[in-house]
């Protein structure tokens, strides 16, 4: 028996100790002290998503303009925060659940049974922990179309029933059996699936001939300047370019041309054993945590224990791109956009038509970086832009305390990224893109999460959940022990995504205003049930207005369950929020994905039902042991199912 997966989400996203970043560079929160010293019921969880490139700029303008100063630009009536089991969506709006775990996608795929799971249903049924969400329209109708939806990581404890034992108030799960690994393996990667909507709601098309899903077996090509390298090689694939499937996939993005974006994070906690003494690869892999030993993959599959494999680790943690128009194409993971904990990667089509790609690695005092690609994108030619991501520049940020931003390269040769240093080639810089960033100084943020660029501002977001470890206090920053994070707004010179230099500001301090100590910077116009904390995901929809949802608010943190929130960025109403949407107890609210006509607002809810002791007084144990009995009954326990909802307004229009 173990009694670690019931903790898989802390696990994987929580670094031991200060942090895995061993640099002295100026953490954010000490350049913001310097700059600023003076002054229907669920029944699942549901996922994350992030507006595209296809909104026109000239109705974001025009959207600013007809903005009256002073004036929030949304009239939604507020959702009261509160935690209970139930989803609530503001007066006027219905949340319909649209996929839930364990759904069939395909017409031949079997119904789900919790009780009766297996490797081949779950490969053509929806998979577990939807994040990200995407909507691609086919053939431009806004009534149908893809959806894409990531499935980050699996949460044993709440999948199979009875596996949870409680004595003596301590929790515990059997240890994972061959058969427990592989569902949880096809639970992983994502979903590709035709969606329609009639009568105003949306339902998924079991015949469509693009459904496909994706998972932790599924194969992939490595492409870029890492493919083939000696450290991507394994005894199972002597070129270094062919890699089975894509793990702890969080954010992600849907690219101009119409692809698919995955996002690898949390890749340590997959990995086990230990490393040959005096490896090569060892400061690499304790930059990232590797091996965590969260999973028990590796008793059934040797790729996954670094003692038995020890390059596997390097042939995860990159951008995964898949062509969703073809339901047999090889899934690519490009390296060229660097290999850490990725968040997210949104992009937008600078002025010369590169295009950009902002990406957020998730761990304390790492680093926020953006990718531009070198070939510039043919809205006329689908094709001419299917390798743009195997050439470009990787920079990575590095914010100064009086408010300019500036863009590093990670190139092999310029500064100290040199032989001399270990790095032998572009490919070595990508596969330690950490340890390249460490060396050019770049800026230590409190776990960035989703940057979402404005096309029509030169604006982007950037979404920096928390980080509690940081311990150096003094009178200037009252935010050392970031518990609750905040969002900065970057401002690229001349409104260019593609440029070298900019600026920044912090649209936001979240916490709870009421309490001075916390120093949360919500607008006066923020009521009590408009504020949040642990900023996660975003989305700018086709107004060019910003929604936030968050990943760690909880009855003893904030008196709230996560949520998504409306947050206004300009004129006096800038910095006044407001809660659109909030997820039953236990659970995460990833990524809003809006539709370019702004009729639907597709959401995932992650782990519906994690955590009991979070509400009316239930103790842990005694939570996941009531848990587990009720299993039976799944349909009337507490909701366990995580799920994508689509939210509409009643009798049609605009959402906001």
């Amino acid at each position: 028996m173990t009694d670690q997966s019931p903790f898989r989400t802390s696990q994987l996203e929580e670094a031991d100790g200060p942090g895995l970043n061993p640099t002295a560079t100026p953490t954010m929160g000490e350049i913001i002290a310097a700059r600023f010293s003076r002054r229907g019921f669920l029944r699942g969880a549901m996922a994350s998503a992030a507006i595209t490139a296809t909104v026109s700029p000239l109705a974001l303008i025009a959207a600013d303009e007809a903005r009256a100063e002073g004036t929030s630009a949304f009239s939604f009536p507020e959702v009261e925060a509160g935690v209970d089991a139930d989803h609530h969506v503001a007066q006027g709006y219905d949340a319909d659940v649209l996929l839930r775990w364990g759904d069939r996608l395909f017409a031949d795929a079997p119904e789900f049974d919790p009780l009766n799971q297996s490797e081949a249903a779950q490969e053509r049924q929806f998979g577990y922990n939807n994040d990200f969400v995407g909507f691609l329209p086919l053939d431009g109708s806004a009534d149908r179309g893809l959806l894409v939806v990531n499935h980050e990581y699996t949460n044993d404890h709440l999948m199979f029933p009875g596996i949870v034992t409680v004595a003596e108030g301590k929790v515990s799960v059997s240890d994972a059996t061959e058969d427990r690994a592989n569902i949880e393996m096809a639970a992983h990667g994502g979903t590709v699936v035709e969606i329609v909507r009639e009568g105003g709601k949306w339902r998924p098309v079991l015949d469509g001939k693009l459904n496909r899903r994706i998972t932790a077996k599924t194969e992939m090509q490595l492409t870029g300047p890492a493919a083939g390298h000696a450290r991507l090689q394994t005894a199972a694939d002597s070129t270094g370019r062919k890699v089975f499937g894509t793990i702890n996939n969080c954010a992600g993005g849907v690219t101009p041309w119409g692809t698919y974006i995955m996002a690898e994070e949390n890749i340590h906690g997959y990995f086990q054993g230990t490393l040959p003494e005096g490896h090569a690869e060892a400061a690499n892999y304790k930059r990232l945590g590797v091996p965590g030993g969260t999973y028990q993959w590796g008793n059934f599959h040797e790729r996954f224990d670094v003692s038995k494999e020890p390059n596997e680790p390097n042939r995860f943690g990159w951008i995964v791109e898949v062509d969703v128009m073809d339901p047999t194409s090889v899934p690519k993971k490009r390296t060229a956009m660097g290999r850490f904990k990725h968040e997210g990667a949104e992009s937008v089509v600078a002025p010369d038509g590169r295009v950009v790609f902002y990406l957020g690695d998730d761990e304390r005092f790492d680093y926020v970086y953006k990718f531009v690609t070198a070939g510039k994108y043919d809205p006329d030619n689908r094709a001419a832009n299917m390798d743009l991501l195997d050439d470009g520049t990787l920079y990575v940020a590095r914010f100064d305390a009086e408010g300019g931003l500036t863009w590093m390269p990670l190139t092999h040769g310029e500064g100290p990224l040199t032989e001399a240093n270990g790095f032998a080639s572009q490919a070595d810089v990508m596969i330690e893109t950490r340890r390249a960033a460490d060396l050019l100084e770049a800026t230590p943020m409190d776990r960035p999460e989703d940057i979402q660029p404005n096309p029509a501002t030169g604006r982007a977001y950037v979404m920096l959940t928390n980080n509690t470890k940081r311990k150096e206090a003094n009178e200037a920053n009252p935010r050392v022990n970031n518990a609750f994070g905040h969002i900065i707004e970057i401002i690229e010179e001349h409104g260019d995504f593609a440029a070298t230099k900019g600026a920044w500001e912090i649209l936001v301090q979240c916490g709870d205003p009421s309490v001075a100590e916390v120093g949360a910077t919500f607008s006066t116009e923020t009521t009590k049930n408009g504020w949040f904390g642990m900023p996660d995901n975003a989305a700018v929809d086709a107004e060019g207005r910003l929604w936030v949802s968050t990943d760690g608010n909880s009855m003893a943190d904030t008196g709230r369950t996560d949520g998504l929130w409306a947050v206004d960025t300009e004129g006096e109403a800038r910095g006044t929020s407001r809660l659109f949407y909030r997820v039953p107890v236990g659970a995460e609210m990833c990524g809003p994905c809006p539709t370019a006509d702004l009729t639907t607002f597709f959401v995932a809810v992650q782990h519906p039902g994690d955590g009991g002791d979070d509400w009316e007084g239930h103790g842990r144990a005694s939570y996941y042991e009531d848990l587990s009995t009720r299993w039976p009954d799944f349909d009337d326990a507490m909701p366990v199912r995580p799920a994508v909802v689509a939210i509409t307004r009643q009798g049609g229009g605009k959402i906001g």
